[in-house]
């Protein structure tokens, strides 16, 4: 990889513990497990039924430990992850805890590979990790680290592909635990199912509730328009990736079409692909995939952007950390909630009133539960 550029400390800033002291990577402990689900979760292309997890610990010098969460969506890409995630951890190791430092290398190193797919993967979850080690090493929270400071960040529950019946029900077990809104997944084989789901929820959990819904990507942008136009008055808070996550004119021409806001973004890899959805004006909304976008040093990039076009920024997945970064960034919406991987978190996050609640948190939020990781473990 050639020799790391030294980093030159600023006189000007105080030190933590010993003013000489730079903090190191010692090695690293990556883990796979497979969590089975209490309920799939149904999409119109198939069902989700447990998460395939590498679990990242990497270890400093002075004995602090951070830990991040990957999930690989298919078992079959758990192995490659893990190898990879201690492949390019033993890159790092011996060098200054320096997470912004250290992706912008990677950056460089793996331009021409690229950056997404399975090495977009293993790198965010190298960089979470380090984020939460610094934030140990200086007994704080993700939140405080970035100069933030713990704030309520409403938050929404998920229903799947279940039809219309299961999907009400569903949404009304989330109008029961006080959540600000559900989203449901829809693209059903007709726009008359679509409307039916959408109003059974309305009808399961009353008006003060937002839905959103999801299409997972299953329209064409004609299709998407003829559809979408169909629902545009039933108060829907988004509709979501109408069209393929990458098709930045398509979802564009559906904007401009549709008086519902269109939110995208789980599916962009690193703040490069959400400032071309931005220029092709893709999206009315942003979410970011704390795993896709880049860890925590993409999320920061990626909200900058965001508040420089004053677009509103929700996330995908990842809540405990997602909802540390929410309280620093500037046009934060929605935290969307899923309690996927709560079994092997010793403390999931907490959500009071509908307002995920991060006060308190260490690092980025997650300890491990670690009978059930030896439990699921691969």
């Amino acid at each position: 990889m050639g020799q790391p550029h030294p980093i030159q400390s600023d006189p000007t800033q105080s030190q933590p513990r010993d003013s000489k002291q730079r903090h190191k990577i010692r090695r690293f402990q990556v883990r796979a497990v497979r969590v089975p689900m209490e309920q799939p979760h149904r999409t119109a292309s198939g069902a989700v039924t447990e998460s395939p997890l590498v679990l990242t610990d990497v270890f400093t010098d002075d004995g602090a430990v951070g830990h991040s969460i990957i999930f690989t969506y298919t078992a079959a890409a758990l192995k490659p992850t893990a190898e990879l995630i201690q492949n390019l951890g033993a890159l790092v190791e011996g060098e200054e805890l320096a997470p912004a430092e250290i992706a912008d290398r990677f950056a460089s190193r793996f331009r021409l590979l690229g950056t997404q797919g399975l090495v977009g993967m293993a790198l965010a979850g190298i960089d979470m990790a380090l984020w939460d080690a610094q934030a140990r090493i200086h007994g704080t929270s993700i939140v405080r680290l970035l100069g933030g400071v713990e704030k309520p960040v409403p938050a929404y529950g998920a229903v799947g592909y279940d039809g219309i019946a299961e999907s009400a029900r569903g949404a009304e077990v989330w109008a029961k635990l006080g959540f600000k809104g559900v989203k449901a997944k829809i693209g059903y084989p007709t726009v008359s199912e679509d409307l039916a789901v959408v109003r059974a929820i309305r009808s399961a959990i009353g008006s003060e509730m937002a839905i959103m819904v999801d299409y997972n990507q299953s329209l064409t942008p004609a299709t998407a328009i003829q559809r979408l136009r169909a629902l545009d008055d039933e108060g829907l808070a988004w509709f979501e990736e109408p069209v393929l996550a990458h098709d930045y004119r398509g979802h564009a021409q559906v904007a401009r079409e549709i008086r519902t806001p269109i939110q995208c973004g789980e599916n962009w890899w690193g703040p490069h692909d959400m400032r071309e959805a931005i220029d092709a004006g893709a999206s009315d909304y942003v979410m970011p995939d704390m795993m896709k976008i880049g860890g925590v040093t993409g999320w920061t990039r990626a909200a900058a952007l965001a508040e420089a076009h004053s677009i509103p920024v929700s996330n995908h997945l990842w809540p405990e950390l997602s909802a540390q970064l929410m309280c620093c960034t500037p046009t934060a919406h929605y935290l969307e909630y899923a309690d996927w991987w709560n079994p092997i978190v010793a403390e999931p996050l907490r959500v009071v009133g509908g307002m995920a609640d991060v006060t308190g948190a260490n690092g980025g939020g997650v300890e491990w539960n670690e009978a059930a990781v030896a439990r699921f473990a691969v």
